[in-house]
């Protein structure tokens, strides 16, 4: 017979946002239940982050000339390399264990978890009925539809972790941000790389910022094809693959050899093994259907990060301190967050708000306004130059939306972030005093450029020569 819960808050899934609400839910002594699949919790952002940190180093090493040091090929240890990126998330991991949550009062369950009504969960022998439920059961790598694929199998951004030798040629299809991340990682960490994407790469993010990411990656070797078609993938011989990719009709397709192929076609929420029927929960293209109070149809239901389709972590995060004031306090918990966004590769590329192109479908005259690395005292000493900052600014001055490609992009980008979300103007921008010297003097002199463009006007000008007769 099934045992019983009726806990006031049940927490579906154990990642970032769900452990941020049954951590926060419990410190106010609330009854919590969270329920996770037993292989969940891999933490693949900071087993990325740790993988690229290494892949720096060595590109580091090889970069030393430029500073008058010996010039070297650095000899790497994949093996190691591998070993030290599990130590890094295994150092992480104690502070989310069953035994760390039990005595911060949450009640942990290592089950898969499905809806059985509207407000019951089964988890293994466990029925719950909760006052209140949370879905974050987060997301995993879409899979695309190509001949062979189901096959030859073939890594994606999580399980390509799980590697313990270096690919010779790793072949990436796909053009979501992680393509680029690990093509450049593993290129740096001495694999041939190939990256094939359907159509351009990261579509979500300005073209002109990415070609500052993907010039970089082609002149450290990563083979780039954008807007190409995969037809089949197929073995070849005992460890190899081999990809077909279309070249015109009627043309024989090009045959691209390596011995790892990788997919990279963005992710979807891991909804199917939750039965949301049977708990009256609806989708909307596949992403978990939640209001601006991230409510789902079901009332008593709510749905953070990957299932309802914010796409980082910070997002995520967020989401579960608004869920946590709505259910512990019952104040209005309305998303409406600006939530940077970053590609880690070398340089970053970090954004804000909105694209040049989105902007420009809801606004009439746009001024862009850019700032090279290159003018900047910071790179220039760290040999950085490559990159620049691009603001959007509708024609009343109000900031839309920031990109910054270029280094320490993902460390810039949160005064931008700020300056949106309490809608400062770009004189408060331009009055801002960074500390010399770093980079994020770039962005002041980007808002600086706003109002030298004005200096120029005749009226401008006109009444500073009438000042001028005064003394």
């Amino acid at each position: 017979m099934a045992k019983a819960l009726t806990p006031d808050i049940c927490v579906i899934g154990g990642g970032t946002g769900g452990l941020a609400v049954a951590m926060g839910a419990a410190a106010y002594g609330v009854d919590v239940v969270l329920v996770d699949r037993p292989a969940a919790g891999g933490r693949a952002c900071l087993a990325h982050a740790a993988l690229n940190a290494a892949a720096r180093q060595a590109q580091a090493i090889r970069d030393a000339a430029r500073f008058g040091l010996a010039e070297s090929d650095p000899e790497i240890d994949f093996k190691a390399v591998m070993s030290g990126v599990r130590d890094v998330v295994a150092g992480a991991t104690p502070a989310f264990s069953t035994e760390r949550l039990a005595t911060l009062g949450v009640t942990v369950i290592r089950e898969e978890a499905r809806f059985t009504g509207r407000r019951r969960l089964l988890a293994g022998d466990t029925e719950i009925r909760a006052r209140r439920y949370v879905l974050a059961t987060g997301s995993s790598a879409v899979v695309p539809e190509i001949p062979g694929l189901d096959e030859i199998g073939g890594l994606n951004a999580d399980t390509v972790l799980d590697l313990d030798r270096r690919p010779a040629h790793l072949i990436i299809v796909g053009g979501d941000a992680s393509a680029l991340e690990l093509a450049q990682t593993f290129r740096r960490l001495g694999s041939q790389v190939t990256v094939l994407a359907e159509g351009s790469l990261v579509p979500r993010e300005d073209p002109e910022m990415v070609a500052v990411l993907t010039r970089r990656l082609s002149a450290e070797g990563v083979t780039i094809r954008e807007g190409v078609n995969v037809t089949a993938v197929e073995r070849r011989g005992k460890t190899s693959v081999r990809v077909l990719v279309a070249t015109g009709e009627g043309a024989e397709p090009d045959e691209i050899d390596g011995s790892h192929l990788m997919t990279a076609a963005g992710r979807t929420p891991d909804v199917a093994a939750l039965d949301l029927k049977k708990a009256r929960v609806a989708l909307r293209d596949g992403v978990v259907d939640v209001s601006a109070m991230l409510r789902t149809t079901n009332r008593r239901i709510y749905a953070i990060g990957g299932v309802a389709g914010a796409d980082t972590v910070q997002a995520a995060r967020h989401q579960a301190g608004l869920v946590l004031k709505a259910l512990l306090f019952r104040l209005p918990a309305k998303d409406r967050a600006i939530v940077p966004r970053l590609v880690g590769a070398d340089p970053e590329l970090a954004s804000v708000g909105l694209t040049e192109a989105e902007a420009a479908r809801r606004h009439r005259r746009l001024t862009i306004l850019r700032w090279p690395y290159a003018e900047n005292d910071r790179a220039r000493a760290e040999r950085k130059t490559d990159g620049h900052v691009k603001l959007v600014v509708a024609r009343d001055g109000e900031l839309l939306g920031v990109s910054i490609a270029g280094a320490n992009a993902s460390e810039m980008i949160g005064i931008w972030a700020l300056a949106l979300a309490k809608r400062l103007g770009l004189n408060e921008m331009a009055a801002s005093i960074p500390p010399y010297p770093t980079t994020a003097e770039i962005g002041k002199d980007a808002a600086i450029a706003y109002f030298a463009g004005r200096a120029r006007r005749a009226p401008v000008r006109s009444m500073v020569r009438l000042l001028r007769m005064f003394g």
